[in-house]
């Protein structure tokens, strides 16, 4: 049995305090996570093209918020086309939910104001075309995903499990994927979400790159 967890459109949510937050005084939470008496999350470890890693914290933050909370994390930067770079293939309009990209005259911009500043369109631009005008957004997005997992964890008992394998570039939620950049490590696990994530990045770190991958 699978429950979305904020619902079939995404929004059944709970407003949630964040205890001591400096960047979310409350949270947008799937109404079904918070339901749970018992929280357990399992991750895979991966690269990622916003936040430079995705592993528990990434998985809990950003993938308990509901669709509000999820733009809410992602609202502060957007990222904009160099049209002389641009060749126009479309490839950024496949890959966005929000229907930003533009294309005239074979030349790529973004709708800001449909934009949500998620940077998936980054990693599949084929002449690299598309930068982040993020400035300290990338910052923000990271002390975000960290308040809002711990409005998920707080108060009630969780674990955590992550897997380093198959370890890809970008995020998962991409349709394609690409070499794996390191070699198999395993699987960890910890009640404590960010000593989990410290020791999957010690291990990655000391990890040899695979040949061919972009790392």
């Amino acid at each position: 049995q699978i429950i979305i967890g904020d619902g079939l459109r995404g929004t059944d949510e709970v407003e949630v305090p964040v205890v001591n937050g400096e960047y979310c005084q409350t949270a947008l939470i799937g109404h079904a996570i918070m339901d749970a008496d018992i929280f357990i999350s399992l991750s895979h470890f991966k690269g990622h093209e916003a936040t430079g890693f995705g592993g528990a914290i990434k998985n809990i933050g950003m993938g308990c918020g509901s669709r509000a909370g999820k733009m809410e994390q992602h609202c502060e930067g957007k990222p904009s086309v160099a049209t002389e770079a641009c060749i126009g293939c479309g490839a950024f309009s496949r890959i966005c939910a929000h229907g930003a990209p533009v294309i005239t005259d074979h030349k790529a911009k973004i709708d800001h104001d449909k934009c949500v500043g998620c940077g998936r369109c980054l990693a599949v631009c084929p002449k690299d075309a598309i930068s982040a005008d993020f400035a300290d957004s990338i910052a923000m997005l990271n002390y975000k995903m960290a308040e809002y997992s711990l409005a998920v964890c707080q108060n009630r008992p969780c674990f955590h499990v992550s897997l380093i394998c198959d370890v890809s570039p970008n995020c998962d939620c991409h349709a394609e994927n690409d070499l794996p950049i390191l070699p198999n490590i395993g699987m960890l696990a910890s009640f404590d979400p960010l000593a989990l994530d410290q020791a999957c990045v010690d291990l990655c770190m000391k990890a040899k790159p695979m040949p061919g991958s972009q790392l």
